[in-house]
């Protein structure tokens, strides 16, 4: 999954020049969290969040009046508070390296940028949530199942069997190569299925049952086994 094909293209930007005000404005009106900011050649330089802004603002017990106050933050500028050279991605980097960068740095969102460091889009936590929800298919409904196997060729085959048999349309399968107390022998492996009839349906999770290690299924509610 490349971060080019689930950033947010259209980009709300500021310059160094920009007031801390204005950019607080845009941050309200869009009900978003952080603005990059460019050069006159759209080319990233900094970012500013709404915490850069809540930092920079004075205390609400300040002492100054309310035109002291306005002019104050008339004067304060986005370069005096952005992050200069924030990290960056790249349109052909993966989702999954820039969830492993954004949880690394404990940032929220990035920047996306071409080689001349030229402004693309932003990638940010919620389009990642937006990546797994769709990679799951949970907005289909339908039934989850997780089992612990073997971490060895051909043990899922026969789970795949199974749900064939019973003329299950299978939406996902996601894998996790460490079992569920960090063994790697084992794998979690979670599927979905697309929602059937509800007799139907519960013969297949008898049968899984009976049949596979099965960690929990879900349908409207957690069915934990384990």
């Amino acid at each position: 999954m490349l971060i080019r094909d689930w950033m947010t293209k259209e980009v709300l930007t500021v310059t160094p020049d920009t007031s801390m005000m204005k950019a607080s404005k845009i941050l309200k009106e869009h009900d978003i969290s952080r603005l990059p900011v460019v050069d006159a050649k759209n080319r990233v330089v900094g970012i500013v969040s709404d915490r850069d802004i809540k930092e920079a603002s004075p205390s609400k017990a300040t002492s100054l009046d309310v035109h002291e106050l306005y002019y104050l933050l008339s004067e304060i500028k986005v370069k005096d508070i952005m992050t200069v050279d924030p990290v960056c991605a790249k349109p052909l980097d993966t989702v999954e390296n820039a969830a492993v960068t954004m949880i690394g740095k404990k940032i929220g969102g990035m920047p996306v940028v071409d080689d001349d460091g030229i402004l693309q889009g932003i990638i940010t936590d919620s389009d990642i949530f937006e990546v797994l929800i769709t990679i799951t298919g949970v907005r289909y409904g339908g039934v989850q199942f997780a089992f612990e196997l073997p971490n060895t060729p051909g043990t899922l085959k026969p789970i795949v069997d199974t749900l064939r048999e019973h003329n299950a349309r299978i939406i996902s399968i996601l894998t996790s190569m460490e079992g569920p107390d960090k063994n790697k022998e084992s794998r979690v492996v979670n599927i979905r299925i697309m929602p059937m009839d509800r007799t139907a349906e519960n013969k297949i999770i008898e049968e899984l049952k009976s049949r596979h290690k099965m960690l929990f299924w879900a349908r409207d509610h957690v069915h934990a086994l384990t």
